[in-house]
């Protein structure tokens, strides 16, 4: 039997890196309190790897994960990068749908029954920049606030998303 312990982080990992890299840094401080277990630690891909090939590797990390948490950015909802055209095309992974890898993380999530946490860079909530398979479930909470026309990161709300 395997256990869900993990926690799944998908993002738009060129856009939002530096908001992956900030909860990364609150989970890895000893100052704040944010605690979780990565699932990207378990398997890594190869970028060489076909889009499938990657794709199966995602399956296993969900496979531990509890929670599920997804950082939407301007570009998170047209993101395409994970279709597999040749493997698609030539039927190589029938297993294997044409989606993005956002698209299948969100849709993989649901399917499997993981906690959703959907945080958008931003001071806002912006639903419309979500992916539609999350855009109405789950907990949406900004990753940051506004004060004197400046953005700051909001660890309590994160904390309080995450849990």
């Amino acid at each position: 039997m395997t256990y869900r312990t993990k926690t799944y982080i998908a993002a738009d990992w060129t856009g939002d890196n530096d908001a992956v890299e900030q909860l990364h840094k609150w989970n890895d401080s000893n100052y704040w309190g944010l605690s979780f277990h990565d699932a990207h630690d378990i398997t890594q891909s190869s970028d060489s790897s076909k889009n499938c090939s990657i794709k199966a590797s995602l399956r296993s990390r969900f496979d531990v994960s509890k929670t599920f948490v997804l950082i939407v950015g301007n570009g998170t909802k047209s993101r395409r990068a994970g279709e597999c055209n040749y493997c698609f095309k030539n039927n190589e992974c029938g297993s294997t749908s044409n989606k993005s890898f956002i698209e299948y993380e969100c849709d993989k999530a649901v399917r499997d029954n993981l906690k959703i946490v959907v945080l958008y860079n931003a001071a806002t909530i912006d639903k419309t920049k979500c992916p539609d398979a999350v855009k109405n479930i789950g907990i949406h909470t900004a990753m940051c606030y506004r004060k004197d026309s400046k953005l700051y990161w909001d660890y309590q709300a994160v904390k309080n998303a995450v849990g």
